[in-house]
């Protein structure tokens, strides 16, 4: 499947593009309301924790906004990649039905269609740290690693979602509550360190989109190189390939039924 993705890479681009497109349109603003959701977000989250909550700063200083901020748009990215890839069998289904059409693209094309979003919000991230007083450095350069591993992760997770929703339709609502409640879980809204004993932290280090949320920070707050995680590191990509060969393999095996229930 990996060739055949490669092979077809500028159908994916193109579909990619086409995708972002069609979402917004025929609206008054057309593809403008893709970005002006980020910074709305941002800013209801900035005022409610920094002007009502009056959030008090992390142990180490860091203003915890900037630190939830750096969290969210990581969760944001993940979450809509996953809820875009769910329905692309169904929103595709004219696609579906092509025999000559190779449908496994179409969860990559819907993941990959988030990235126009995020890459607006990680600039819109990168003012509000420089207007804070926190200027960037190289280390926001791994934040392309972790666009990396999280277009990875949604892929080989929407090859699983993707599979089920033509035969259950309603498991797309099950996702998004299963997002929703992941946020809490990851954890993207509250501080681990504070708030759980560190006897338990190896708990969270098991989900693989803490390792994305976690990346996020660490590129953006705590200055820590991807190196200097080893363990998690190697700990992410191996659960990356174990969900993406299960993905594959749930695909490939369901893929001729498809047709017949859309």
């Amino acid at each position: 499947m990996l060739k055949g993705l490669i092979k077809n890479r500028k159908i994916i681009a193109s579909l990619m593009v086409d995708d972002f497109k069609t979402k917004y349109a025929g609206t008054q603003f057309g593809i403008l309301w893709a970005f002006v959701q980020p910074v709305i977000t941002i800013v209801i989250y900035v005022f409610v924790f920094q002007v009502i909550a009056k959030a008090n700063p992390l142990e180490n200083g860091f203003p915890f906004v900037l630190w939830l901020i750096a969290g969210m748009i990581a969760w944001f990215f993940f979450s809509e990649a996953v809820m875009n890839g769910t329905g692309c069998l169904a929103d595709y289904s004219y696609l579906v039905k092509k025999v000559v059409f190779h449908i496994d693209v179409l969860p990559v094309v819907r993941v990959l269609s988030a990235i126009f979003v995020h890459l607006f919000f990680v600039a819109f991230t990168m003012l509000v740290f420089a207007l804070s007083g926190e200027k960037p450095t190289l280390h926001c350069l791994q934040i392309l690693y972790y666009m990396v591993c999280t277009v990875a992760l949604a892929c080989a997770i929407c090859f699983i979602t993707a599979s089920v929703v033509p035969f259950f339709k309603d498991f797309a609502q099950v996702v998004n509550i299963l997002l929703m409640i992941g946020m809490w879980i990851c954890p993207v809204m509250w501080d681990y360190k504070t708030v759980m004993p560190q006897a338990y932290h190896w708990i969270l280090r098991l989900n693989p989109v803490f390792y994305i949320v976690q990346g996020y920070r660490d590129a953006l707050v705590e200055k820590i190189w991807v190196w200097e995680r080893p363990g998690a590191f190697a700990g992410f990509w191996v659960t990356v390939a174990l969900i993406w060969m299960a993905g594959v393999r749930m695909f490939e095996r369901l893929r001729v039924h498809f047709s017949d229930v859309l």
